[in-house]
């Protein structure tokens, strides 16, 4: 995708061929900053930090973590150690995981001698499988966008609502559940996005809309709790959101208030799909089992902000002596969902419609 003309991606291999470029998320909307990764310290700090964010984004930076940490020691120990040390950066998202132990399995039996050569080839696989996955996406996404926008029978903006961030900046490119809005608006569909503010991180806000800014897309910032009313009085069409970790049964964890959009789509019999890789799918798990996040709560009771002489600055919200609960996600149930948009095409929330999407996965 391109930010002011020029095209980026969201992770890459540096000009020096083994230190890593990130765009600094935190940094964002209000500057748009760079940063290089040159170890294995450096990556699972991006990561717990959320210098990068989104479930498939968190994947492609472990896999370079795992590179950056073969750099100058390929042994047994230290790739235990990697592995160890970003597992535990971020509970929930299941690309992690997945990220993890596809490096374990490719890297692990190669030669102490190419160990590393090996490692950056498979982050590199995972990145560019990352991107072809969303491509893929985008295209079922807009096919559905489409349709709706058909539907109508009338020449008007279709109104989409999102969630929290599920663009390119979650992912390596195109992104999951903004893919198909994208693709949908460079093919003439007239298209208005209702974006989520996303409390407490302000992720929809601060990320999708500028996003949205950057590639042209009409968009409006609400407030969390306006999504039940739009949605009441007729304003929103569908709901399209992303994933952190679905499991085989179709239930869907993703940033906290996804759960409430859910239901009042269901009140209001709006459609509500999920856009959700192979990566992010947990085919073990099960709802009780999926680790929710619980971050720091002076990301409740503080609210960093742009002030109108341009600075930047953080201002407390609530009582100094009031604590705040901090939950990162929550988990909307299978019947909520009307559909999961894939890379292979679009399915049923249930164990019985992903398996006729990956039938390798019911043998």
């Amino acid at each position: 995708m391109k930010v002011e003309g020029r095209q980026y991606r969201t992770i890459a291999l540096a000009e020096d061929g083994w230190s890593i470029n990130i765009i600094d998320q935190t940094a964002l909307p209000h500057a748009f900053v760079t940063r290089r990764l040159r170890n294995l310290d450096d990556a699972a700090e991006a990561i717990r930090s959320m210098r990068v964010r989104g479930a498939p984004l968190i994947g492609a930076t472990a896999a370079y973590g795992v590179c950056l940490a073969l750099r100058d020691d390929t042994s047994d120990t230290q790739l235990k150690a990697a592995i160890k040390t970003l597992a535990a950066t971020r509970p929930t998202a299941v690309n992690l995981a997945w990220a993890l132990d596809r490096m374990v399995k490719t890297v692990g039996p190669a030669s102490a001698e190419k160990r590393s050569t090996t490692a950056y080839e498979a982050a590199a696989r995972i990145c560019e499988e990352d991107v072809a996955g969303c491509r893929a996406i985008a295209e079922h996404g807009a096919r559905l966008i489409t349709e709706r926008w058909k539907t109508r029978g009338d020449a008007t903006p279709i109104q989409v609502l999102t969630h929290c961030n599920a663009g390119w900046l979650a992912t390596v490119d195109w992104g999951t559940a903004l893919a198909g809005i994208y693709l949908a608006h460079d093919r003439g569909v007239p298209i208005h996005v209702w974006v989520d503010e996303t409390r407490p991180r302000n992720q929809g806000a601060g990320l999708t809309a500028w996003e949205l800014g950057q590639h042209g897309v009409p968009h409006t910032v609400v407030v969390d709790n306006a999504g039940g009313h739009l949605m009441q009085h007729g304003q929103v069409d569908m709901c399209l959101v992303g994933t952190d970790r679905t499991t085989a049964d179709g239930d869907v964890c993703n940033k906290i208030g996804t759960y409430l959009k859910a239901l009042a789509a269901e009140d209001n019999d709006i459609p509500f799909y999920v856009a959700a890789p192979y990566a992010s799918i947990d085919w073990s798990g099960q709802e009780p089992e999926i680790p929710i996040e619980h971050r720091n709560e002076g990301e409740v009771t503080q609210v960093t902000g742009r002030t109108n002489d341009g600075k930047i600055c953080t201002v407390r919200l609530t009582p100094k002596q009031t604590s705040a609960l901090n939950p990162g996600f929550d988990i909307t149930p299978a019947r909520l969902v009307t559909g999961l948009i894939t890379e292979r095409g679009v399915c049923p929330a249930s164990r019985e419609g992903l398996l006729k999407l990956y039938m390798e996965k019911g043998r």
